[in-house]
């Protein structure tokens, strides 16, 4: 038997999540099909839980403009579902007279990005709000925060499945095809299956190509490369002296914003993440890699004192060009670009997808609402 629904989103992190939620809201049946067994296990929980500013990306991009609009919806969606949250602010900051113009660089793309409320520090100021820093100065961004992620993706499931939506875990699209009214997707698991659905969000993350690749009669040039690109955090075991965010002046070389201090809800500091090229997709954290940090964490606190860090964790990236060029933009792939109706592919979703979630959500239900 070949169940009919109207939508099937593919992948339960906090994006599916956050757009099965809009298309549930929006009246529309949906189901979402996750392959594990919980909610946002990968990508969605292997990562920093900070709400971007919106201040490094390129000015007009999705990840620029979907950024800043998606920390406005975060800043209104926490307080009122009663999701913890911490609007700390960061410092980028900068440890010797070379990285000033780098962060001049960063203020500009942030005033083009909309992101108006950086305030430049001298190294005085910088020291008054964090004493233990090394810097020369320092760019203060009070509009980046911290959550709990897997709180906010548990409000996402909670709200489409009280609008009629039905979460599906263990449930892997092994294949599918598009046929002349939608499309046709076979489910593995303990139950295999056979859906069909009018319109269909390929929302799968690191997984993203392979599953596009399962469905016959897309066009294969449409489908773009992978790469995967890990990044370890090290835990500190003893409390830090800060009270904000801390991240390095930004380095062009680097596929990431460098070996940041975040804060957890408790308060807790992690370092992290680094950039790691890998072949596939691998969570280990190597002890040895420990030494970088250190190294890298000094330059603006120098008090970090050995034995103090341990591994914690590590997540992947997706990202679309490899090592060594410029990062790509979100892609949200829809009709006009493949030319299959009803059908969105997302690809390269990492950060700021986070923060971006329920902004991605609303790009996505506008695509599908002219489909």
């Amino acid at each position: 038997m070949v169940e009919r629904v109207e939508c099937v989103v593919i992948g339960a992190g906090a994006v599916g999540l956050a757009v099965a939620r809009a298309l549930a809201l929006a009246g529309r049946e949906v189901v979402l099909l996750e392959k594990a067994r919980a909610i946002g296990t990968e990508t969605s929980s292997r990562n920093s839980e900070v709400i971007h500013a919106g201040i490094y990306y390129p000015t007009g991009s999705l990840k620029a403009r979907l950024c800043v609009a998606g920390k406005l919806r975060l800043y209104e969606y926490l307080p009122a579902h009663g999701i913890p949250y911490k609007r700390l602010g960061k410092l980028i900051v900068a440890t010797d007279e070379t990285q000033i113009a780098a962060l001049e660089r960063l203020k500009r793309q942030a005033d083009a990005n909309g992101v108006t409320d950086l305030v430049w520090l001298d190294r005085a100021q910088a020291l008054a709000l964090e004493p233990a820093l090394n810097c020369v100065a320092a760019l203060l961004s009070p509009s980046t925060g911290i959550m709990d992620s897997h709180g906010l993706m548990l409000s996402f499931q909670g709200e489409a499945e009280d609008h009629g939506a039905m979460v599906a875990f263990e449930s892997p699209v092994v294949a599918g095809w598009i046929e002349r009214d939608g499309f046709r997707l076979e489910v593995g698991g303990a139950q295999p299956s056979q859906i069909e659905c009018r319109l269909l969000v390929n929302s799968a993350g690191l997984y993203a190509q392979a599953i596009a690749r399962k469905l016959e009669g897309l066009p294969a040039a449409s489908v773009p490369g992978i790469y995967y690109a890990r990044g370890c955090y090290f835990g500190l075991a003893a409390k830090a002296p800060f009270t904000h965010l801390i991240y390095p002046a930004p380095e062009e070389k680097f596929a990431g914003l460098g070996h940041h201090l975040t804060l957890d809800l408790a308060g807790r500091a992690r370092f992290g993440p680094d950039v790691e090229w890998i072949d596939r997709i691998d969570y280990t954290v190597d002890p040895k890699r420990a030494a970088q940090f250190y190294e890298a964490v000094r330059r603006y606190w120098p008090g970090l004192q050995d034995g103090t860090i341990a591994p914690d964790f590590a997540g992947v990236r997706p990202k679309l060009r490899p090592k060594g060029e410029a990062a790509a933009d979100f892609v949200i792939q829809g009709p006009r670009e493949h030319g299959v109706a009803g059908l969105v592919n997302l690809y390269g979703i990492e950060s700021p997808g986070l923060t971006s979630s329920m902004a991605i959500a609303d790009e996505v239900t506008h695509v599908l609402d002219g489909a």
